[in-house]
């Protein structure tokens, strides 16, 4: 089951349009625009509370998948990106917002290098172009409001949200 979330994180309609957009987008623009939005805003982005973020808490991720061939890291991001049920998919699922930035942020500073590049003569269409646009005109807070609304849609997780009292109709008791 792909993580869901009723109550969306973004606290405006501008964001709310931003990740709308993105929603649109096929998996591989969105792994695009992830690589963009990253080279854009760089280190301001992850982790986006310096404290709150762990790298040791991903090691599959920002350790052995280091280890992987091109074709493979393209795959496990892409099932990341589609919240399917693999391994990858559920180790990133299982991390909190500040480590899952933290994934796409080291990612995206590897590209290149230890992490599959974007194709030689990628051409950006025009949909992450102007999704771009837009991002770049909110405030940073908004933009990483938007960034960390992208990032906890992602991955594979089967934990439901604990009942509310209104759903049950009883109260919890001690």
């Amino acid at each position: 089951m792909a993580i869901t979330k009723d109550d969306s994180q973004l606290l405006s309609e501008k964001t709310q349009s931003a990740f709308d957009a993105y929603t649109q987008l096929n998996t591989d623009a969105k792994l695009a625009l992830l690589y963009f939005i990253y080279e854009a805003m760089g280190e301001d982005v992850t982790p986006a509370a310096p404290t709150a973020a762990d790298p040791s808490l991903a090691p599959v991720l920002l350790g052995d998948f280091y280890q992987l061939s091109s074709e493979q890291q393209l795959a496990v991001m892409r099932e990341i990106v589609n919240c399917e049920d693999t391994d990858y998919s559920r180790a990133y699922g299982g991390l909190t917002a500040n480590n899952q930035l933290l994934v796409w942020f080291a990612w995206a500073q590897a590209m290149g290098d230890t992490v599959v590049d974007l194709p030689s003569g990628y051409q950006v269409d025009r949909a992450i172009k102007d999704l771009l646009g837009q991002i770049e005109q909110l405030e940073f807070q908004e933009q990483i409001s938007v960034l960390r609304e992208i990032a906890s849609r992602m991955g594979y997780s089967n934990i439901q949200p604990i009942p509310t009292q209104a759903e049950t109709g009883k109260t919890s008791s001690l």
